[in-house]
């Protein structure tokens, strides 16, 4: 899906990491939320309330995921999941736009 239609935006954005990794709530008339962000080159550690599906639509990452000791590269039009209730860790190689589901 390359647009949101009939959506509300949170005009005030999320800011992590001294202004690093940036986003902006988006809500669906369904009770979906998602965020759409920036991610600038750099290490960052997340955690999660609900199962995330992350969509990176533009730049190249590194994820770690919970449960596991290797990293995989993740490009724009590639996604990952992460559980619930957990953390992963990211290197962000280049700035980095991305799309995270709550599920």
């Amino acid at each position: 899906m390359d647009k949101f239609e009939n959506v509300t935006v949170v005009k005030k954005a999320n800011i992590y990491f001294d202004g690093k990794v940036t986003s902006r709530i988006v809500m669906f008339p369904g009770g979906e939320k998602k965020t759409l962000g920036i991610m600038l080159p750099g290490e960052y550690e997340f955690g999660t309330e609900s199962k995330e599906l992350m969509e990176i639509t533009q730049g190249s990452l590194d994820v770690k995921l919970p449960g596991s000791d290797e990293w995989k590269t993740i490009t724009g039009g590639e996604s990952f999941e992460v559980p619930a209730n957990s953390s992963f860790s990211l290197v962000v190689k280049e700035t980095t736009d991305y799309c995270c589901s709550y599920l």
